[in-house]
């Protein structure tokens, strides 16, 4: 069932226009407080105030054309996860974000939305020196912007690089300041090249808190898969006598994903922990 099918016209549509590269996703939080909108659609994602709440970014994808697609909801999968979080959230208004008025109007149609009522130009809200900037950085640097803070996409991004950026806007005297955390990505398709972490990284770290963990007296193999979206990592371990093995394994491995996420900003899609052998001290 649509979404206008459920809440009529109550939702209010937004969107919020500009080419590629010119610095809508940078000013997309302060567009949607202007319109005191909570919830924003940008490149596949739906986002609640600074949460990704549902979607997958457009930017993951591995070609333009495929950033296109998924930005516009052609699939059902994609589509329907959107919805549903719709139907959870009921905002009362949301922003659209796009690189044309039918690029805005083929996504809300495409979710079941009503038809947009106000459009706002990147030209309304930038001069033409800001936007020059942002497209000079995107054609140099592959840089694009995501309106919302890094930890919040951090396990989205798994395996790109990724910067903070925060923004201090002054709105004039006695008005409140526009202040806002955005995040800086690179794309997959991006011709800057990929960002990679060696598999003896994650063995290194894993020998590591292993040496740190009572319950395990050595690892005895290690195997690292990248999943594209992540790694997957298998271990096999002998246990020292006396520590419950479930428990020792399971605290372990709850301490590992999170070193490993830490500290090389990858997911960890799998890891399997495996107890081989016993070690008996002597005596």
């Amino acid at each position: 069932m649509l979404l206008k099918e459920i809440f009529g016209n109550k939702i209010k549509v937004y969107a919020f226009v500009g080419p590629s590269g010119t610095g809508k996703s940078y000013r997309a939080q302060m567009v949607a407080g202007e319109k005191n909108t909570h919830f924003i659609i940008d490149d596949g994602l739906l986002i609640k105030d600074n949460e990704v709440v549902a979607g997958e970014s457009a930017k993951k994808a591995s070609t333009k054309v495929a950033t296109v697609k998924h930005a516009l909801f052609y699939e059902e999968k994609e589509k329907e996860e959107i919805i549903k979080a719709l139907k959870k959230y009921k905002p009362e208004s949301i922003l659209i974000l796009g690189t044309s008025d039918g690029m805005v109007q083929k996504i809300a149609a495409n979710l079941g939305l009503p038809e947009i009522s106000e459009t706002v130009y990147i030209t309304d809200v930038a001069t033409e020196q800001e936007m020059e900037t942002a497209r000079r950085i995107r054609v140099t640097e592959g840089k694009h912007v995501i309106p919302v803070p890094t930890f919040q996409i951090k396990k989205d991004f798994s395996g790109y690089l990724l910067d903070p950026l925060q923004i201090f806007k002054s709105k004039g005297k006695g008005q409140k300041p526009y202040i806002s955390e955005k995040s800086i990505i690179r794309p997959t398709f991006s011709y800057l090249g990929n960002f990679t972490i060696s598999d003896l990284v994650f063995r290194q770290i894993l020998e590591y808190l292993a040496t740190q963990t009572p319950a395990i007296y050595k690892i005895l193999k290690t195997r690292v898969e990248n999943y594209g979206d992540g790694a997957k990592l298998y271990m096999e371990v002998t246990i020292m006598y006396g520590y419950n093995v479930v428990d020792g394994i399971k605290a372990f491995k709850e301490k590992a994903r999170k070193e490993i996420e830490k500290l090389t900003a990858m997911n960890v899609v799998e890891l399997d922990v495996v107890a081989k052998n016993m070690y008996v001290p002597n005596g």
